[in-house]
């Protein structure tokens, strides 16, 4: 149980770190599934198994921005926020595989290709920041994080 109860913006903060990581996702995802419509990179050595990856951590990243928007909105259960929690803990772990998956298609790109593998990890790197500042921000205001989310994960 959360001893707060914050309104309106007191959650902003929070809302905006997280549609920032959003932002990076939705670009990340579009560059990356452009790869499978040009011949040279279509068959891409990685892609597909960053893919696996990126889907959930996408997934992870609309419901906390969904559970943020609702604590922007005045509600309050304390259920939102460990939902919050829990997804960006899952989005983190997902994380991890993008990044791995990342620079093998990077390692495997042909020459012409190789500054969009770097637009593609310098977006990672942007989502990844601001979820964590978001993390960081919701810990100094008491959020608590759950240490290991593998049983989260089967439950979206």
């Amino acid at each position: 149980m959360y001893p707060y109860y914050f309104r309106g913006n007191g959650w902003e903060p929070i809302l905006s770190l997280l549609q920032q990581s959003l932002y990076a996702e939705e670009m990340l995802c579009s560059i990356s599934s452009e790869l499978y419509h040009i011949p040279e990179t279509q068959d891409l050595k990685g892609n597909n198994e960053m893919h696996s990856h990126l889907v959930p951590a996408s997934y992870h990243r609309v419901t906390s921005v969904g559970s943020a928007r609702r604590l922007v909105s005045g509600e309050q259960q304390n259920t939102i926020i460990v939902t919050m929690a829990t997804y960006i803990v899952n989005a983190e772990n997902q994380d991890k595989g993008v990044r791995e998956w990342l620079q093998v298609m990077e390692n495997n790109a042909e020459d012409p290709y190789r500054p969009k593998m770097r637009m593609l990890i310098q977006w990672q790197n942007q989502a990844e920041s601001y979820l964590r500042q978001a993390k960081n921000a919701l810990q100094s205001m008491g959020v608590s994080f759950p240490s290991d989310s593998a049983d989260q994960e089967q439950n979206y």
